[in-house]
């Protein structure tokens, strides 16, 4: 029997580890994104281990009218808006945290937001064919920028959820990698802020919500696996961690 979503997590979190290279990588776990009929967009990253910092959770939130906001544990130099921020309206050092409430249902609080989010995981038909054929690739497989383009071109359809950008470049201009090395289905979310359901019920935004190569899946889709950017370099990248 496979294990359950938090099982790897337990794994993961018990002994995070970084993959090899000289870039910028993180190893984790996270909602790759949920879109809400409403034109809101919310997405969480957990990474225990990264090679910028200590480990962090960070929850990303799009209103209605295309603002973003990222809330994070760490510094926002250290955390995603490190590769974002240029997009971003604000980044936050704040409390967030992670409950998982059973084998694959997770709560998401963030006290500063009023936020608290609902996540409950399962597999489907295309999930299991995806992770069955992400265990047979090797491992060169996973940096290769072609390869990858590929991969997203044909794993959006296939899981139904719209554009998928593996490789690319973020807004602050590193370019980036993501290995979704396992992945489930958002089968139910509810988003309440400060008490009310201002978020509504998942659906697909139009456009799909998209911060430069790194699409927003138009479904939500939970992922554990890595992530690599180029290191940091003033001359081409912005250090940027918000607009303002």
């Amino acid at each position: 029997m496979s294990l359950s979503p938090r099982r790897l997590v337990e794994q993961i979190e018990a002994a995070p580890t970084l993959p090899h290279g000289l870039d910028e990588r993180f190893n984790g776990y996270g909602v790759m994104g949920l879109s809400f009929t409403s034109g809101h967009v919310l997405a969480m990253r957990r990474f225990p281990a990264t090679s910028v910092g200590p480990g962090y959770t960070s929850v990303w939130h799009r209103d209605p009218r295309g603002e973003w906001v990222f809330y994070s544990t760490a510094a926002p130099h250290l955390a995603c808006s490190r590769y974002f921020g240029v997009d971003a309206l604000a980044s936050i050092e704040t409390d967030v945290r992670l409950i998982w409430v059973a084998p694959a249902h997770f709560r998401v609080l963030v006290p500063a937001a009023s936020l608290e989010w609902d996540v409950a995981l399962g597999p489907t038909v295309a999930t299991r064919l995806m992770n069955a054929m992400a265990r047979l690739l090797p491992g060169s497989a996973w940096r290769n920028p072609a390869f990858l383009v590929t991969m997203g071109r044909m794993a959006g359809p296939f899981l139904g959820v719209g554009r998928v950008g593996l490789y690319g470049t973020a807004p602050n201009g590193q370019r980036f990698i993501a290995n979704p090395r396992v992945v489930w289905r958002v089968l139910n979310s509810r988003a309440v802020v400060a008490g009310t359901d201002l978020l509504g019920p998942p659906g697909p935004v139009a456009p799909q919500a998209q911060l430069r190569d790194f699409w927003i899946p138009q479904h939500g889709i939970f992922a554990i696996g890595q992530a690599h950017f180029e290191p940091f370099d003033p001359a081409r990248h912005s250090a940027r961690t918000a607009r303002s």
